[in-house]
């Protein structure tokens, strides 16, 4: 199964793409990582990236989905994936569609994560991030260590009330036209409610995936899935 997830910023795509792909087996794959793993192992497309970011250009899309094809034809990826940050506009999710085709998959469930703009700008204007890894935190102040790397979280300038608000803006111009891209195209974005603790959120998120009967043979679901597995026919 490939899970697109779109959301604006501050909704939490992140945490809770670790949080599916803890509960479903499958990795979570975010461009911000494959392409900074890419840099890193000076692999063919990673050079070429590199070459961009030399010039102080932005990363064609095209490099981007060729760094995301490398990694969802690894062994890592067989079962599917779930995509953080690969589609924002609609000519990524047409690239993304095309890419996948070319390797025999296409994207299976497509999540929004929808959260009130007062509550994004109340989130991120607490929100601190590890200037190593980029792991973002709430609540904790700039200079603290990242229990993850050991890095120094620092708050970003693009965090700050009207920054946030802008981001915001530029968020619904770019993703509106995506959900009726994948609407005309026949594909429904399952919108999840992202206010509310992560754990209820990462609930509705199962939910909307029909994932919590499917959840109850590995032990990890609720009777509410069990009772959903027997109303389906199971026995």
């Amino acid at each position: 199964m490939i899970i697109v997830l779109l959301g604006p910023p501050g909704a939490g795509k992140g945490t809770q793409a670790d949080k599916l792909s803890d509960r479903l087996g499958i990795p979570k794959i975010a461009t911000g990582d494959v392409l900074r793993a890419a840099l890193k192992q000076g692999t063919k497309r990673g050079l070429e990236a590199k070459a961009y970011m030399d010039r102080g250009d932005l990363v064609p899309d095209s490099v981007i989905l060729g760094i995301l094809q490398d990694v969802m034809t690894s062994p890592a990826a067989k079962q599917g994936a779930i995509l953080d940050g690969a589609v924002r506009t609609v000519p990524q999710a047409q690239g993304l569609g095309i890419m996948l085709a070319e390797i025999g998959k296409k994207v299976d469930k497509i999540l929004l994560f929808d959260v009130d703009d007062n509550e994004l700008v109340k989130r991120l204007g607490t929100r601190t991030v590890c200037e190593g890894c980029q792991t973002p935190y709430m609540g904790r102040d700039a200079g603290s260590i990242c229990e993850k790397c050991g890095g120094k979280l620092v708050r970003r300038k693009d965090d700050e009330p009207e920054a946030i608000r802008n981001r915001l803006e530029v968020y619904r111009r770019q993703t509106a036209p995506v959900v009726d891209w994948y609407g005309d195209h026949k594909m429904k974005v399952l919108k999840i409610d992202a206010d509310g603790a992560v754990d209820e959120v990462t609930s509705r998120a199962l939910d909307a995936l029909g994932a919590e009967s499917g959840m109850q043979d590995a032990g990890s679901g609720d009777q509410d899935g069990e009772s959903g597995r027997r109303k389906g026919g199971g026995k």
